[in-house]
């Protein structure tokens, strides 16, 4: 089982903890993170694109002149596609890019992205994480004496107000509970910061 140092908020070592090997310790697989990420990505886009049709365009309610005898090629509307301000053929409309990986490859996906993380030594355990109020500079001070200069997601196992409000506004760091951990925030950020509760209920969900 992979064992990484336990910390405390002010950054000094208080201990080793185990993680699941099941969890924290398998080989990733680059080709169900890439699959996963993907799917985040896809989901994220709004698809609100829109185009006209030849339906929805103004005008061309009137055959524009009489079918035979003008010399000129036939047509029914001003607003058929090959038109000016006709409409668009197949263009683009609001759709959901949105689908679903199945189960046991999300899980596998997450579970890759947590073990290249110990992997890279890119995991930070806090013992505990707690504010007794909304303050990012407090928050900044934890992160420095945890030596995090990059990209940071933070994970604790329930929603913690003072943490998620002081976390918000500090560039490049992210806050979420054990719950919401997902593929794509792991990967983006360089280092993961996780409270060891969080851990727990992570390990419960999948090992």
């Amino acid at each position: 089982m992979p064992k990484v140092a336990l910390f405390n908020q002010s950054g000094s070592t208080v201990g080793e903890i185990e993680l699941a090997e099941s969890v924290f310790g398998i080989e990733p697989n680059p080709h169900v993170l890439h699959d996963a990420v993907v799917m985040q990505q896809a989901s994220l886009r709004q698809g609100t694109h829109d185009t006209k049709g030849r339906s929805e365009v103004r005008g061309g309610g009137r055959k524009p002149w009489k079918q035979k005898g003008t010399g000129r090629a036939r047509q029914g509307s001003i607003r058929s596609p090959q038109w000016v301000g006709g409409g668009i053929v197949f263009g683009p409309t609001p759709r959901s890019y949105a689908y679903k990986l199945p189960k046991k490859v999300r899980r596998l996906a997450i579970k890759s992205a947590l073990s290249s993380k110990v992997l890279n030594d890119e995991i930070k355990v806090l013992e505990g994480l707690e504010l007794n109020q909304v303050k990012t500079k407090e928050m900044v001070a934890i992160l420095s004496n945890l030596k995090v200069e990059r990209k940071a997601l933070v994970v604790t196992g329930d929603y913690n107000d003072n943490v998620a409000l002081s976390t918000r506004n500090i560039p490049g760091v992210k806050f979420v509970t054990a719950e919401g951990i997902n593929v794509l925030d792991v990967l983006k950020h360089d280092q993961l910061i996780i409270t060891k509760d969080a851990v727990a209920k992570v390990e419960e969900v999948l090992a």
